[in-house]
């Protein structure tokens, strides 16, 4: 029971939605990428990243000198099922759609003052 109301407490935040969804279009993303598109604090993003990751909705991996964030392979079934679900939701919605079209506007290079910033 602890799993499901992890996923489920994860999912009641609009940010940490919204980062599941530029994972979704965008695999391997930084925190800097996830800062700029999402307009947020650098603190506040990692916060939220932390959430999903201790739910199991989110993987970190690192990347050279960077530390990528990626949807999770499954090893939670509720997280598993979420992330299935979350994959035709909101597709439609304006405001996701406007943060999917600002995915192709960051370059990391440019982004990253120094990739351990990420």
């Amino acid at each position: 029971m602890n799993q499901f109301i992890a996923v489920m407490k994860a999912l009641s935040d609009p940010g940490r939605v919204r980062i599941l969804k530029m994972l979704q279009h965008r695999h391997g993303m930084c925190v800097c990428e996830m800062r700029a598109a999402l307009e947020l604090a650098q603190p506040t993003v990692s916060r939220h990243l932390k959430v999903l990751e201790d739910a199991g909705l989110v993987l970190r991996r690192r990347n050279g000198p960077w530390v990528d964030y990626a949807l999770a392979d499954g090893d939670s079934p509720y997280a598993r099922a979420m992330l299935d679900h979350l994959d035709g939701w909101l597709d439609a919605d304006p405001e996701t759609a406007a943060l999917i079209a600002r995915l192709h506007e960051f370059d990391r290079s440019e982004l990253c003052a120094t990739p351990k910033s990420c």
